[in-house]
């Protein structure tokens, strides 16, 4: 006779939906996933990897701040997760369904810090040597031939829930650039300087790609190269090297990219903020999407749709929820925005996690968000035709086809940071929604 202990009671909550619980594994200590690795010594890697993305600061370097992974067992794979202190690089480890011998028994995220006695175990983790993985709801626990590291849930960096949303927006827009193989990119990522912060673009040119001071029709932005430098010791380990990024022309400005080192086991990518002290979050790509009125009460019908395949498919929850895929894809702006939902650029689809869901913290992280509400709560916006009219404290601006605006937010940043309060109090107060499509 088994007992088991499930990771929690089967709810339905305001806020939260509906939530079904699954056995996280027999007694007292639950876990979502309890297995081998098949390659160790790359995971070690691209573990290590990842924490010592957490662990810099890319920009006006400072002790590190934290060591804090976020790890996800979905139905097939595993994921970790860091942002940089900085907040200006986003590190993933996907541990695809070739790369464990184990089972995923439940579903769930956690995220723990990674000290120096784990930091030490994955350092030695040979190629031959074992290194079996336990992820439960509360901590991970890796085993080698040092033994077991037990590494327990710590609180996730508010900063963090920003960046995950404004990485899953701007990283929906990306398509694949470019692919080479890792002799090149071995021979690319030794020529990076890790105190390099200018702003470059890669051109591909022929089996490389080649370094250029201005963009180029097929150009990917390369902002900051010394923040690849957490890449180069995966190299060993990987087959090749994918670009991603938006489409670019002469004259534009920089943008966010992501470097893929990819292998049959696993994927380790980067994604590099537009400029190096800029950090995710406070690109504001997610404002438009959460300034409708309906993106909440969108967003709570879809957290008890999500299900735990390895992507979530955008036309079956339009299909299955009712609503348009535009508004599927602002519900899951909202839920990112609380690191419910992130992006695979590798697979061009959205994954689930299960990070707290809060409306009320959506609203709390983004202050343009906040004002604009509370421009358009006070009758500070008058429509004339393709110009409205905004009064904000004794200034009044006057916004544009719903975007450009004469304040100088819009002034300094010409919407590379998002749209500004005022635009935001516009679109809510009209409810165009095709003005921000």
């Amino acid at each position: 006779m088994a007992t088991y202990t499930y990771l929690g009671s089967s709810a339905l909550a305001p806020g939260d939906g509906l939530t079904l619980q699954t056995s996280g594994g027999p007694a007292a200590h639950p876990r979502f996933f309890t297995g081998f690795l098949t390659s160790p010594a790359a995971t070690a890697s691209g573990l290590l990897a990842v924490a010592e993305v957490a662990r810099s600061r890319y920009f006006r370097p400072l002790d590190p701040a934290s060591l804090d992974p976020v790890a996800t067992a979905g139905s097939d794979r595993l994921r970790f997760e860091s942002f940089s202190g900085c907040c200006g690089v986003y590190a993933r480890l996907d541990v695809l369904p070739t790369g464990i011998d184990g089972e995923i028994v439940g579903h769930g995220t956690t995220n723990v810090d990674v000290n120096v006695a784990l930091q030490r175990a994955l350092t030695r983790v040979g190629q031959a040597d074992p290194m079996h993985l336990a992820i439960g709801p509360d901590d991970l626990t890796v085993t080698t031939f040092d033994g077991p590291v037990v590494e327990r849930k710590v609180p996730l960096p508010s900063r963090w829930l920003r960046g995950f949303a404004e990485a899953q927006v701007l990283t929906s827009r990306f398509d694949p650039r470019a692919e080479i193989g890792v002799a090149e990119a071995r021979v690319l990522l030794n020529r990076v300087s890790a105190g390099d912060r200018s702003v470059q673009w890669a051109v591909p040119a022929g089996r490389t790609l080649r370094v250029t001071s201005r963009p180029a029709p097929g150009a990917i932005c390369l902002p900051g190269a010394g923040r690849l430098v957490a890449l180069k010791p995966f190299l060993r380990y990987a087959t090749s090297l994918r670009v991603y990024g938006p489409p670019v022309a002469p004259g534009t400005g920089p943008v966010a990219s992501t470097w893929e080192l990819s292998s049959p086991a696993m994927r380790l990518s980067l994604t590099l903020s537009p400029e190096p002290y800029r950090g995710f979050s406070g690109e504001g790509a997610v404002l438009a999407s959460l300034a409708g009125d309906e993106a909440a009460d969108d967003a709570e019908l879809l957290s008890a749709l999500l299900s735990w395949d390895p992507t979530i498919d955008v036309d079956a929850l339009a299909d299955c929820s009712g609503l348009t895929r535009e508004r599927v894809r602002d519900a899951l702006t909202q839920l990112g925005t609380a690191g419910r939902v992130g992006y695979d650029v590798a697979e061009a689809g959205y994954f689930h996690r299960t990070l707290p869901y809060d409306v009320a913290a959506v609203a709390k992280m983004n202050p343009r968000l906040v004002a604009a509400r509370a421009l358009v709560a006070a009758g500070a916006v008058t429509v004339e035709s393709a110009v409205a009219v905004v009064r904000s404290g004794d200034e009044t601006y006057h916004v544009r086809d719903a975007a450009s605006c004469t304040c100088p937010w819009w002034a300094k940043h010409r919407g590379e940071r998002g749209p500004c309060k005022h635009a935001l109090a516009v679109r809510m107060a009209t409810s165009d929604v095709a003005a921000f499509a």
